[in-house]
């Protein structure tokens, strides 16, 4: 394999970054989607709209090599754990435990990546990662926390949440060390378009159970607008940008990118919906972007 250069580093710690400040921007903005679609219809159109967006993606490239039958069950479980499961989990968690909870848990994905990078793909993680790692950890957590205290879930049924969301967390963390072995051998578009087909086929019994009991007709035309941005970015544009960078960039570090979903979301809640930020929340998301430089900073050459 030839050595990344610097340009190409640089090129994708970008794509890193903006897939997942993607990710916290369509999250933030789809806040009015959940309250006209069902959840399985909204994800069925998600994929369906991206698999007609990426149909020309699904073909192979003449220098690549044909799917071997661990490649393929390596897409299925890509898109099993990364797109079908981690919804489910993390949908059915944050129902059962409390906001400021689920984001404490969240904020354990840059370490649970660190550790299933090293345990299954054996990448050293470095003093330096290490503790980008952990900043990055430290700042999610601390900006969950000053969100204050939901009333609602408590005992037996936070707890439930709180594993479920985990469980959302280990997906996520799947997720990206599945993918980079995926990029050892197949393209960043046809590993998004395999994988969000794959998706298609995993919810569509759900979604057309909820397409035959809902009013499309109803759908004012700028919430249609709003379903394709979503679509596109959910499936097409954050996993084309996510595989691209991760082609070149270790899987432990790439998990400490997770950190600009957070806050690319807290950015759109303060330009679009009025919503502020404390000097607890600042200082977290100084520690998070401290933890990313931290990662992302080369190495010192040895003598």
């Amino acid at each position: 394999m030839r050595p990344v250069t610097s340009l190409q580093r640089t090129t994708a710690y970008g794509s890193l970054g903006l897939s997942m400040a993607l990710v916290g921007s369509y999250v933030a903005l789809s806040k009015p989607l959940v309250l006209v679609f069902p959840v399985f219809l909204l994800a069925w159109l998600r994929f369906a709209i991206g698999a007609l967006a990426m149909w020309r993606w699904l073909r192979k490239p003449a220098d690549e090599p044909p799917l071997s039958p661990r490649t393929r069950a390596l897409l299925f479980l890509e898109s099993f754990l990364g797109n079908f499961l981690f919804s489910i989990c993390m949908l059915f968690g944050v129902s059962l435990t409390t906001a400021v909870a689920a984001g404490v848990v969240m904020s354990s994905i840059p370490a649970v990546v660190a550790v299933m990078s090293w345990v299954f793909l054996r990448e050293r993680i470095g003093a330096r990662s290490a503790a980008g790692i952990a900043c990055a950890a430290l700042g999610i957590g601390l900006f969950s926390l000053d969100k204050g205290a939901d009333p609602g879930a408590g005992g037996s049924q936070a707890l439930l949440g709180n594993l479920l969301v985990f469980a959302a967390v280990v997906c996520e963390a799947s997720y990206v060390v599945i993918g980079k072995r995926l990029t050892e051998g197949l393209g960043p578009k046809r590993i998004s378009a395999i994988i969000n087909l794959w998706g298609l086929a995993l919810i569509t019994p759900f979604g057309i159970w909820a397409a035959l009991q809902f009013n499309f007709g109803a759908v004012a035309l700028s919430i249609w607008g709003l379903l394709v941005f979503y679509a596109l970015a959910a499936s097409v544009w954050t996993v084309w940008l996510w595989m691209s960078g991760l082609k070149r960039v270790p899987a432990s570090q790439a998990g400490v990118f997770t950190v600009m979903l957070p806050i690319s979301a807290a950015l759109i809640g303060v330009v679009f919906m009025g919503e502020r930020l404390s000097g607890l929340q600042l200082l977290a998301f100084g520690i998070a972007l401290l933890g990313l430089v931290l990662a992302t900073l080369p190495e010192r050459a040895k003598p």
